[in-house]
């Protein structure tokens, strides 16, 4: 059972997976980056917001007892990270819609026939 596992675990498919994995995943921080760095401050800077991944809705403010400690902590609905987290994924899908194009593209060309 171990050989079979082993042989499995280094199969080329495996290995492109875990590759491919470890991309998308720097590719997301760099995305993340992007977005939350360049384009949010822009975008809230034209709605006039200030930090639109720290804009929120309040639904309930945070209270206090006599020394000044948080009895109960505030409640908030976050919109804000919400459109930064949609930013990141119009993104991501985006470039991952041109690689795929692009890979069904050279696909099509290597299988046409030579003529």
């Amino acid at each position: 059972m171990f050989k079979e596992f082993k042989e499995f675990a280094i199969q080329g498919n495996l290995v492109e997976i875990a590759v491919g994995l470890i991309m998308a995943t720097g590719f997301g921080a760099v995305t993340a980056a992007f977005v939350d760095g360049i384009v949010m401050p822009v975008v809230g800077n034209i709605f006039q917001i200030g930090d639109l991944n720290a804009a929120k809705i309040l639904l309930a403010p945070e209270v206090k007892d006599a020394t000044g400690a948080v009895t109960t902590p505030e409640s908030s609905i976050y919109y804000g990270k919400f459109i930064s987290t949609f930013i990141n994924f119009l993104i991501i899908a985006f470039v991952m819609f041109l690689i795929l194009k692009s890979v069904h593209k050279l696909k099509k060309e290597n299988t046409a026939p030579a003529g």
